[in-house]
């Protein structure tokens, strides 16, 4: 009995040995498997970040190859750093640069062009006045190249005479002119100037310079005192009234030109008239 216990003790120390072996063989293996991932992790995530920096390297040379600017393919070196560390890195840090890299170069090599443009947008696009570069451009109509009319106002005076009449000046030459100014008002002597009868003008509303091109046209109105009565009428002032044929208008620059009413005569009192400034609307 003592000794089969003596036995069974060396079996179980025989088994405890074994065991202990077992135990430091797996020890040994765990260490060894536990250096051995620690070091393909760690090289796994250095040839990660390496993996990256060739993929950002061939970017560059194709964005050499294909004619990008330099400013596009240096971006991807310059944040290609600060991802390379071995313990903190992570996928999202080893492959952001080729992502955003792009997105950021593209502002860079797009806005020189922009502002280039705009540049050159301001300098070809000068100021000008165009009203008074025509108006200087344009001579004043001169006395040939003017055709006169006159017709009775239909807004006038209440009474017999002519009370009112609407002068037209067309430009009938080839080249655009210019009218400005109030006229001059003169009843004509039977033909001969040095026989007119200058009126008194009123003149009314502000002068500004009207451009006519050919067979433009543009207006003044004559405002009379006006006859009143039946027959040869008579003047509120007690003078007698006054029948012109024709009337001598003067423009400014323009010369003087004599016209007759298309229906009658210029019936009026006083020799007074009010007189409107050339205008490019016609008055009624």
């Amino acid at each position: 009995m003592r000794h089969a216990k003596t036995n069974e003790n060396a079996n179980t120390n025989e088994n405890d040995n074994k065991n202990d072996n077992t135990n430091a063989n797996t020890n040994a293996n765990a260490d060894r498997n536990g250096n051995g991932y620690m070091r393909w992790n760690r090289f796994g995530i250095r040839g990660s970040v390496m993996a990256a920096a060739v993929a950002s390297a061939a970017l560059v040379v194709t964005g050499c190859g294909s004619g990008e600017s330099p400013s596009a393919s240096a971006s991807p070196a310059s944040g290609s750093p600060a991802s390379v560390s071995p313990d903190s890195a992570t996928p999202t840090h080893v492959t952001s640069p080729s992502v955003t890299s792009p997105s950021v170069a593209s502002p860079s090599v797009a806005s020189p062009s922009v502002a280039s443009a705009s540049a050159s947008a301001a300098a070809v696009t000068p100021a000008v006045d165009s009203s008074r570069g025509a108006a200087a451009a344009a001579p004043v109509c001169s006395v040939g190249s003017l055709k006169v009319a006159a017709r009775q106002a239909a807004d006038r005076p209440s009474g017999t005479g002519t009370g009112a009449a609407i002068v037209e000046f067309t430009n009938s030459s080839a080249k655009a002119c210019v009218l400005k100014g109030h006229p001059t008002v003169a009843g004509a002597g039977n033909g001969s100037p040095e026989k007119n009868a200058p009126l008194s003008v009123t003149n009314t509303g502000t002068a500004s310079p009207v451009t006519l091109a050919p067979k433009g046209k543009a207006w003044v109105k004559l405002t009379f005192v006006q006859v009143q009565g039946e027959a040869d009428g008579f003047c509120e002032s007690g003078a007698e009234p006054v029948v012109y044929p024709t009337l001598v208008i003067g423009l400014p620059g323009a010369g003087k030109h004599q016209v007759a009413l298309d229906d009658g005569q210029f019936a009026q009192c006083d020799n007074k008239v009010t007189v409107t400034a050339v205008s490019a609307v016609k008055p009624t």
